[in-house]
């Protein structure tokens, strides 16, 4: 791109910029020996790391990997999948992680939508292998990740024998600019196929600067990040953050997320910071060994994903003090549209606090309220969050009318509904697709989940519309109770009539053991709607509703 049309008069010399694996190669020189990773009884310097990751990008290189490649990856927390993303990174190819809990087709879509030209799967995982080879031509490596597998024999073998001839070797890093990719950051989608948005080195380096100031001012080699989410989504962004720094990485021992096991490695290794999302969160402060462990180091725990519910904020805050962070931002913002640092949460009401705000807008990024035709609304006013800045992705991989959809005059259009107050305090209203109209009136289920769950006997809740011949939809509430609470449906409706109008009432409730949980620890409406319907709800809904109709 050197010596492109001119901007303002000045023609670049370069868009050369870091490649993100040189982060490796900072800590291996000025940490060689402290650890950064630690999973289980193992521990691994940074030289060591340095080595794994010149290794394999040597022994890809040799496979013919190189700049700009899609290298699809398949597995759970690792230590080869972490060290992966670097080397990965230092050949110039393009990181494809998958969900690990997708079956073997939507897998199979992802390798050949990517253009996958080699695929890492974990050993647990033979069928989803058998689904590439058999039906994706263009995979022409496939390389089983063999820690913690079951035995298993699949693609050309096993990546730590694959690998083992090239230790020794140095591996450069490859010479990338600005907008190259380096990263396919899958969306789960609200409908359909999932997209992947284009993440580059270029807006990546913005990204950790931006996370750096924003969500973990102050970290050194001396602090310690616990890992309990997908390394394929936020938490990898997050651990970029960590290796920036040279802090240590540690994996949870096993795939089950044991949350006894996880406040014992936190008061183990003191912990200083960790990234989950509001259900994690809300399992973690809530279990028993909460107290039993000492975590007085924590000093960023920081959720992102979803907007957290206020009487979960509370009891977080109650246990954990004052050390919550909240970030909002989708995976084609990789994050970076507001923060809720931790001074601006408290466990207690107040007219000074902003209740249920997401927060100011990050650094050097831009949010604006607008309505369909793209004007920016006044403070208060419902519209769409939109937003600009160094952190938006370069767009969803070939796919134009996405991309058509999703930019307008250079704004991103999140497709969350929201508003901002005269400071510039953003708050989320819900999705754009969560909304529906009852008779006439726009309704957002999230206010109204809000109200159900300062009810003591409800855990979760999901809201959503469903069809209804007379009022276009209806408002069905799905709940989990506390365990050993009960309460009626008909008893939860009158503790709810007094602080919710009529017209948002739900006009059905249900008790279910427990919602449908996303990869990523979401709840998702779809999942919910999908179950509905699978339960033979919607069905008796619709047949109730012809038979009053008649």
């Amino acid at each position: 791109m050197t010596g492109s049309a001119p901007r303002g008069g000045v023609v670049p010399h370069s868009l050369r910029v870091m490649n993100l694996a040189h982060l490796v190669r900072q800590n291996a020189r000025r940490f060689p020996d402290l650890p950064g990773l630690i999973w289980g009884e193992r521990r691994w310097s940074w030289r060591e790391i340095e080595a794994d990751v010149s290794a394999l990008a040597a022994a890809l290189a040799a496979k013919g990997i190189g700049k700009g490649d899609r290298v699809l990856v398949h597995s759970k927390n690792t230590a080869q999948m972490f060290y992966a993303i670097f080397a990965v990174f230092r050949l110039g190819a393009v990181w494809v992680p998958t969900n690990f809990r997708l079956l073997p087709d939507e897998v199979t879509y992802l390798a050949q939508f990517s253009g996958a030209k080699a695929f890492l799967c974990h050993g647990d995982f033979p069928g989803h292998a058998a689904a590439i080879k058999a039906d994706v031509p263009g995979v022409e490596h496939i390389w089983r990740l063999d820690e913690q597998s079951r035995d298993s024999h699949f693609g050309d073998g096993n990546l730590s024998d694959l690998v083992a001839p090239y230790h020794g070797t140095a591996m450069a890093d490859c010479p990338v600019e600005r907008d190259d990719p380096c990263w396919f950051f899958f969306t789960s989608g609200t409908t359909g196929r999932s997209k992947a948005s284009v993440l580059t080195h270029g807006q990546m380096g913005f990204v950790l600067t931006n996370h750096l100031s924003d969500l973990l001012p102050a970290i050194t080699e001396k602090d310690a990040s616990l890992v309990v989410a997908p390394l394929s989504h936020g938490a990898g962004v997050h651990q970029l953050n960590i290796v920036a720094r040279g802090a240590p990485t540690i994996l949870l021992p096993s795939e089950r997320f044991d949350v006894a096991q996880a406040w014992q490695l936190i008061k183990e290794y003191r912990v200083t910071n960790l990234f989950t999302v509001p259900t994690i969160l809300k399992m973690l402060v809530e279990h028993p060994a909460v107290d039993q462990h000492d975590h007085r180091q924590l000093r960023y725990v920081i959720y992102a994903g979803a907007p957290m519910y206020r009487e979960d904020q509370k009891v977080a805050l109650r246990k954990l003090g004052p050390v919550i962070v909240q970030y909002f931002g989708l995976g084609e913002v990789t994050g970076n549209i507001t923060v809720l640092p931790a001074h601006l949460h408290d466990a207690e009401d107040s007219p000074q606090l902003k209740l249920g705000t997401c927060g100011i807008e990050r650094t050097a990024m831009q949010v604006s309220i607008q309505d369909d035709s793209g004007r920016e609304l006044a403070p208060f006013e419902t519209g769409e969050i939109c937003v600009i800045g160094p952190a938006v992705f370069a767009g969803y991989y070939d796919n134009p009318e996405a991309n058509a959809k999703a930019f307008r005059d250079g704004w991103f259009r999140t497709g969350d509904l929201g508003h901002m107050d005269e400071q510039g305090f953003v708050y989320i209203t819900g999705r754009a697709s969560d909304m529906y109209i009852s008779g006439g009136s726009n309704i957002y289920p999230r206010e109204i989940e809000e109200k159900i769950l300062t009810h003591p006997a409800i855990a979760e809740v999901a809201v959503l519309g469903l069809p209804d011949p007379m009022w276009g939809e209806i408002g069905v509430a799905v709940c989990v109770a506390r365990e050993g609470q009960a309460v009626s449906a008909e008893a939860l409706v009158e503790f709810l009539a007094p602080k919710v109008p009529r017209y948002k009432l739900p006009r059905h409730v249900f008790f279910w053991e427990a919602l449908p949980k996303s990869g990523y620890g979401k709840v998702p409406k779809r999942l919910v709607r999908d179950e509905i319907e699978a339960r033979g709800i919607l069905a008796d809904l619709a047949a109730a509703s012809k038979k009053r109709a008649s």
